[in-house]
């Protein structure tokens, strides 16, 4: 009779935290973590800051020391997967007959960097930053002086802008929209952004966007729609990710911007569970979403665990995610990719202030900037109380979340006291 367990397929945050979770949750079955990327599990927030900086090494971001994964009987592969067949509950292995038989499945595969499709993207030089590998090619380049021109301006090409002119290189910035992280958080707090990184020496070019890469064997200019041409050492494209899919896919597993699957991180096969960047989660408040950061793939791994031990409740996380540049700290709760207001509590033009995010009079999600205190961390800061907002779609009237004089608590408690 085969030995049979679980299989983790994707050995970084997620995955790793998942098997974490597993044994601390006393499951004592064989238990099998499967990833080709180094090094073992790890969050990825300090490439585009701390570490790509030099501030800081990886020790404290790591799920669990080296030596935990003997210790704890968990099977480490750093092997690439070829296949999972759902029908026979097998993990093949990529080169080799091995074959994994399973009980249950985690496909924890996250998500591979969007390329541009353009002339020259091949070029050396041309740099993107997903791993630590990529991260360490950037800081070879990095050398105060050089010319950078980073390609979008999400979070990751905000994160990683700020750090390159931290470490004395000169940036320019490619950016679709109409400014900085301006399609996630509002026209309001992208020219903010665009303030923030103008005044700290970065040329933005808004409203445009990469076409070309030219360079004799290494790239030495980036060519624009609006016709510059921007002389650089190297540049940086950080233009999102896309989900890794293919083994799902081949396995049959159902697919719509990710893999799908319900409030507990099952998939539409039996047995084969998925959470992470991969996963597209039903969510008993925002409905069906896919999510990119670091507190999904944390908190999403540890529910997978739990779900494939038999825990019946469902994934409800409050997502959210902070972002760091420079001096600045950006903070958020919730989801929208909609909303009909945006209502300031405090001042835009001096930088610190709370926004919420409101779709039929409702709050839908909140963002702090330079407000202090971690949402998830700090029970005094003003995300992680107003919170209750979020999750329960709260009516409030604009006036009101705008008007300082009002506290936090008291909109909350009036709106739990009963009729």
């Amino acid at each position: 009779m085969p030995n049979t367990g679980i299989v983790i397929v994707g050995a970084q945050l997620c995955g790793g935290t998942a098997a974490a979770t597993l044994r601390e949750e006393g499951y004592r079955e064989r238990l099998v973590l499967i990833g080709d990327e180094p090094p073992d599990p790890f969050g990825r927030p300090p490439l585009s800051k701390t570490y790509l900086r030099g501030e800081e090494d990886l020790s404290a971001w790591t799920v669990k020391p080296p030596e935990w994964y003997a210790q704890h009987d968990v099977e480490r592969l750093h092997i690439r997967v070829a296949s999972i067949d759902t029908d026979a509950r097998e993990v093949r292995i990529d080169g080799a007959e091995q074959r994994i038989v399973y009980d249950r499945v985690l496909i924890a595969t996250g998500g591979h960097n969007r390329r541009l499709s353009v002339p020259g993207a091949d070029l050396p030089g041309v740099l993107s930053l997903r791993t630590l590998a990529d991260c360490e090619a950037i800081k070879r380049c990095a050398i105060p002086g050089s010319n950078a021109v980073v390609v979008g301006m999400g979070f990751i090409g905000s994160e990683v802008a700020a750090s390159l002119r931290q470490l004395g290189v000169n940036v320019t910035s490619v950016v679709t929209g109409s400014g900085p992280l301006a399609t996630v958080l509002g026209e309001s707090v992208g020219s903010l952004m665009a303030a923030v990184h103008r005044e700290k020496g970065v040329e933005l070019l808004l409203d445009d966007r990469a076409v070309a890469f030219t360079g004799d064997g290494r790239v030495e200019h980036v060519v624009t729609g609006h016709g510059a041409r921007v002389r650089c050492d190297f540049a940086v494209v950080g233009i999102g990710i896309e989900p890794t899919v293919d083994l799902a896919r081949d396995a049959g597993v159902a697919l719509d911007n990710g893999i799908v699957v319900d409030e507990r991180c099952r998939s539409t096969v039996d047995g084969v569970y998925a959470a992470g960047d991969v996963a597209n989660h039903l969510h008993p408040i925002f409905g069906r979403l896919r999510v990119e950061h670091y507190n999904n793939a944390e908190r999403q791994g540890r529910a997978a665990a739990r779900s494939m031990l038999g825990d019946s409740q469902p994934y409800a996380d409050l997502h959210s995610f902070w972002s760091d540049q420079y001096e600045h700290s950006i903070e958020y709760v919730g989801y929208a990719r909609t909303w009909d207001a945006f209502v300031v509590r405090g001042s835009v033009e001096e930088r610190r202030f709370l926004g919420f995010y409101l779709e039929g009079g409702r709050v839908v999600a909140m963002m702090g900037f330079d407000r202090g205190g971690d949402p998830e961390l700090d029970e005094n800061g003003e995300l992680f109380i107003a919170k209750p907002l979020v999750r329960d779609r709260a009516e409030v009237p604009p006036e009101v979340l705008a008007d300082e004089r009002v506290d936090l608590h008291a909109i909350i408690e009036r709106l739990a006291a009963p009729i």
